[in-house]
């Protein structure tokens, strides 16, 4: 994401205190931290072949502005939800908008360099980052900072993970930050092979999220799209 997602000290994991304050704030947050797809494209005639990952590492790593419309499902013990979000993401600015089901209807997240803003029905709260506002209205956070390598189907880089990959080259399972992301799916958006079905697990945590859209090379906000099925 843009540089005011980076956080300087390593967050604390879900500790003891995460089933005591689990609320429609952490809900939100972590739904939050766990969606960023959007904008699909018609899929070419021909499917993915196996060179096709390794052509693209370079236009992946570069890509760092597009807009985003999915869904995604949350489970943990105690309960499920689900929330449609839409994310515009940019290198110095990036917006993400949850509607749904669940919390007052519509919430957004908003960062600038140095700057993070959160939008709920509660009220508006600010930090230096998202892993700060995690921390300073959970007290415990997550490793916000990788979303935007994870949701491309990259490992986030200076940090260790463990990877697999399927028979064609492409990422099947990506370990990093005590999170292991299953890539289910795969949709074909301005000549990328983008994820378009991720599954995340973190201890009894578990989100899917579903890419209704993936708009490379896109900044703008744009009308949220109507997101598929992403039941946890």
């Amino acid at each position: 994401m843009s540089p005011s997602l980076l956080a300087n000290d390593r967050p604390r994991y879900l500790s003891s205190p995460f089933q005591k304050r689990w609320q429609p704030l952490g809900a939100l947050l972590l739904l939050v931290w766990l969606a960023g797809c959007a904008g699909q494209a018609p899929a070419p005639d021909v499917p993915r072949q196996p060179d096709d990952w390794q052509r693209q590492q370079q236009d992946l790593a570069a890509l760092d502005t597009w807009t985003v419309a999915g869904k995604v499902g949350l489970r943990t013990a105690e309960e499920s939800r689900s929330a449609n979000l839409d994310w515009s993401q940019a290198p110095d600015h990036y917006r993400m908008l949850i509607s749904g089901p669940f919390g007052a209807g519509r919430s957004v997240l908003e960062g600038r360099q140095g700057a993070v803003t959160l939008t709920t029905g509660d009220g508006r709260f600010e930090a230096s980052s998202p892993e700060a506002l995690m921390q300073q209205q959970l007290g415990w956070s997550l490793p916000i900072s990788a979303l935007d390598y994870w949701v491309r189907g990259l490992p986030a880089p200076g940090r260790a993970h463990r990877q697999s990959d399927d028979e064609l080259g492409f990422p099947k399972t990506l370990s990093q930050d005590g999170w292991t992301i299953r890539y289910r799916d795969w949709t074909y958006a301005d000549s990328l092979w983008l994820p378009s079905r991720l599954i995340m697990t973190y201890d009894d945590i578990r989100a899917t999220l579903v890419v209704n859209q993936w708009q490379p090379g896109s900044g703008s906000e744009g009308a949220p799209g109507q997101a598929a099925d992403a039941s946890p």
